[in-house]
């Protein structure tokens, strides 16, 4: 028996076509009491950005790991920017374990499970994966960071890894950097080096930056890492906006050369780069919750924008126009900056967004008057984005005007091997029927829209019947058409056998 079968409306790629229609996308609802892990907490928790998240799926139980910056109160930079951890039985209510592993001052015990190389020792990020079933158990806990590693004149900026267990007790890996990266100590513009030129190590071009953020790819089977990607300015001097990159591993240790994918266009505002773009793999599509940095505002401020893309390379970014998670009121934790990541939480009835954030712009960490943390955001299960009517259709091939009438018409299906179809929709204010078409278009006596059972309410699984037919007796390729009156639909499932 086949396993069911998920079609996302973000895009056209299963549409035939849609009259009278347009698509909206989800913006994210913030959890009431956000953030869900506050900044200053502790004396080491001077402002919180970086996350990644995991739940595990037998026990429930919440792991959180998040960047510290830790206000320059050491003399050595290791502490600067530390990794911290912190649990949750319910996603909502977190606590920060203390353990032995890094004291902080005079603090016996801290939640600090990872700090910098040292050196110059600007660790930053911490990017985690965990392997469900790793061939090396100490292995199944895989972090992707930022830092400097070398001694003197041999230090360089790039990427590094470390490994655990548990998610707590962490070793890193003893070969770094396992990419390098490009560093713009000295400000922006420096000229490009020429091929002989090594004067000026830390500038490389078509390198990747200081944030990086691993997701596993299930089409290729390998990790993957997107960030920063800096690309050089009108007069040709580097460090001026950062684009879009991104490299690959089938081990987590050794990657190819980085590839420019993305960089931000003529539909942009002059001042406005994309600051990193964590990239997850759901049904079928890659998503990137591109942080939109504006550096003409307050210092740098980023909203985030939902990207599209069907192979992880060429992206589409088909709702710029409308942030999915946009800064809040001024002065909240989240009111300057967000930093989103690669890891949501999939539920059965909602997808969880956890990000770190600031009141400030994005490098207004030094501030020590702002304020931050952790923050939880959601949408409903599926509900990236959906397919609704036109508030009016009035062309002169109709007989009359329509209000909130419109109809998608889905490619060829082949409903063989299915005997149950679910929408997930919103019918709060309208109503839905479906029907069903042959290849040539043409409809099918006791599958029309006038035989369906009209769709009321809002569900995330609205069961798609007909008076007298079923599904599992279609056999072969079919065209499924939607009717949407003043409703949204966001999905459709088609399943082998009837839920319960």
């Amino acid at each position: 028996m086949s396993a069911s079968r998920t079609i996302l409306f973000v895009d056209d790629q299963h549409i035939l076509y849609r009259s009278g229609t347009e698509r909206v996308v989800t913006s994210f609802s913030r959890y009431d009491d956000n953030p869900v892990v506050s900044g200053r907490e502790n004396p080491w928790e001077v402002a919180l950005a970086w996350s990644s998240i995991y739940r595990n799926p037998d026990s429930g139980t919440y792991q959180l790991w998040y960047q510290a910056f830790t206000g320059h109160q050491l003399q050595k930079r290791t502490f600067d920017c530390a990794v911290c951890y912190a649990e949750s039985d319910d996603g909502i209510h977190f606590e920060r374990p203390m353990f032995d592993i890094c004291p902080f001052q005079g603090e016996s015990r801290s939640n600090i499970v990872l700090t910098g190389n040292g050196g110059y020792s600007l660790r930053y990020g911490n990017s985690v994966l965990v392997d469900p079933a790793p061939a090396d158990p100490a292995r199944r806990y895989k972090m992707a960071y930022f830092d400097f590693s070398g001694d003197g004149q041999n230090e360089n900026p790039g990427l590094c890894t470390a490994f655990s267990p548990d998610g707590v007790h962490w070793t890193k890996h003893p070969v770094a950097p396992l990419s390098f990266m490009a560093y713009g100590r000295g400000g922006f513009g420096p000229p490009v080096p020429f091929t002989d030129d090594d004067s000026h190590s830390w500038h490389r071009p078509l390198t990747m930056s200081d944030a990086v953020d691993a997701m596993y790819d299930p089409i290729r089977k390998v990790y993957a890492i997107y960030g920063k990607m800096w690309i050089d300015g009108p007069d040709g001097g580097m460090f001026w906006k950062h684009g879009m990159g991104r490299i690959e591993s089938r081990d987590f240790i050794n990657w190819n050369t980085p590839e420019l994918i993305l960089s931000p266009d003529d539909q942009d505002l002059p001042h406005v780069e994309f600051h990193t773009a964590p990239v997850f793999y759901y049904e079928g599509y890659y998503f990137s919750l591109l942080q939109i940095l504006d550096r003409g505002t307050g210092g740098g401020v980023i909203d985030i924008e939902l990207m599209i893309s069907r192979d992880g390379i060429q992206w589409n970014r088909p709702f710029r126009n409308t942030f999915v998670l946009p800064r809040s009121d001024h002065g909240d934790f989240d009111g300057g900056s967000i930093f989103t990541n690669a890891t949501p939480v999939i539920l059965d009835d909602e997808i969880r967004f956890y990000y770190g954030a600031y009141s400030g712009g994005a490098t207004s960490a030094d501030d020590r008057g702002h304020k931050s943390g952790i923050g939880l955001a959601t949408i409903p299960r599926d509900r990236f984005a959906g397919i609704r009517p036109l508030p009016l259709s009035d062309q002169d091939t109709l007989d009359g005007p329509l209000r909130n009438i419109g109809q998608t018409t889905l490619k060829p299906i082949d409903l063989t091997r299915y005997s149950d179809i679910t929408l997930n929709a919103d019918a709060s204010e309208g109503g839905i029927r479906v029907e069903v078409l042959d290849i040539s278009g043409r409809r099918i006596r006791g599958w029309s829209a006038e035989d369906a059972v009209e769709v009321k309410g809002d569900c995330l699984a609205h069961r798609i019947q007909w008076r007298n037919m079923g599904v599992e007796e279609l056999k072969g390729s079919h065209m499924i058409r939607i009717h949407l009156n003043n409703a949204t639909a966001y999905a459709i499932t088609l399943s082998p056998s009837r839920p319960r």
